[in-house]
């Protein structure tokens, strides 16, 4: 099958990070492709930056009024040229071979759904690779994210994600909510189309985060999996509550240790903290981002734990619906 691509990259106010973005598209040793850049109605938009980029890509800038990113990807699908649509979060900057690898992997293997692995780049702040690791290890919840030993049970997420033209028509597209990536790899799955992880083809996500914006963050993944759950039952898996366990388990031996006077009681924590320092050294080189990357891993695991509890059982005790709690619909 011959694929015609065509790259989609919702923005909102991240001028400097499209530059980025657009550097390393430019860069690509595939030149086989259309970049879409759609700006969600930002008060800084990026109109100039793409200007600059005209002659070096097939690209197309669109301006719509600010609607949020399910339909802003939707929008730059709708308006594409290519079958088959690449899809990134705007902080996200490729290496220069994404596009080959794409496109071999997807002739050796066809499917309609791939998503690929992110990592950090050497340029990355020490916060942002510490999250990187919390984001990506195997002895977090990240691991789920380019580790999985089944890349063909892999749900693609849209900071790297490919749908071909047909799947989309098919599903619609993503829908306006929390969790909308997995929302959507679950429905193409269902309607019978494949997807895969493609483990060589990764981007270096950059993050623009701190440790407060990083808590936020996961504490909507978090809500995000329960109310995947509600709309596709079976979704939920035990490993989903690994987080809410932790965040109870930290409770009761903080407290265990307090009432009987007993530091005994946090050697569990200590040896898990010891266990992601030292692979985060391992793989980092670097002692200030391992002792940072358990602080990530902690609000990682903390946040995302606490917002499935607090759906699970704030949601439900309100009985408010989705779009009254959180401004959003399914």
């Amino acid at each position: 099958m011959h694929m015609e691509f065509s790259v989609i990259v919702p923005v909102y106010n991240r001028p400097d990070e499209v530059s980025e973005l657009l550097e390393s598209l430019a860069g690509q040793t595939d030149t086989g492709f259309e970049t879409i850049i759609v700006d969600d109605g930002s008060s800084v938009p990026c109109r100039e930056v793409c200007r600059r980029f005209e002659e070096r890509l097939h690209l197309k800038y669109f301006f719509k009024s600010n609607s949020g990113r399910s339909d802003t990807r939707n929008f730059g699908m709708r308006n594409a040229a290519g079958n088959y649509f690449i899809v990134f979060d705007s902080d996200c900057i490729m290496p220069p071979r994404y596009i080959a690898t794409v496109r071999q992997n997807l002739q050796n293997d066809y499917v309609d759904c791939y998503g690929g692995p992110d990592c950090a780049q050497a340029s990355f702040s020490a916060v942002q690779k510490a999250v990187n690791y919390s984001m990506t290890s195997l002895f977090t919840t990240g691991g789920i994210r380019g580790g999985t030993r089944h890349p063909e049970k892999f749900s693609p997420r849209s900071f790297n994600m490919g749908i071909s033209r047909d799947a989309f028509l098919h599903v619609g597209g993503y829908r306006n909510m929390i969790g909308e990536d997995i929302d959507l790899s679950i429905r193409i799955k269902s309607a019978g189309y494949r997807t895969k992880l493609f483990r060589d083809a990764y981007v270096f996500h950059r993050r623009r985060i701190n440790f407060g914006k990083f808590f936020r963050q996961v504490n909507t993944f978090g809500k995000g999996r329960i109310l995947l759950h509600r709309i596709h039952k079976g979704s939920l898996k035990a490993v989903h509550l690994l987080p809410a366990f932790f965040v109870l388990g930290n409770i009761f031996l903080f407290a265990a240790g307090l009432i009987f006077l007993n530091p005994w009681f946090m050697l569990p924590l200590g040896g898990y903290a010891l266990l992601l320092f030292t692979d985060s050294l391992y793989k980092t080189k670097n002692p200030v981002i391992a002792a940072m990357s358990v602080v990530a891993a902690w609000i990682q695991l903390t946040g995302y734990g606490l917002g499935l509890m607090e759906e699970l059982i704030f949601r439900k005790a309100s009985k408010k619906t989705q779009e009254e709690l959180y401004g959003q619909t399914v």
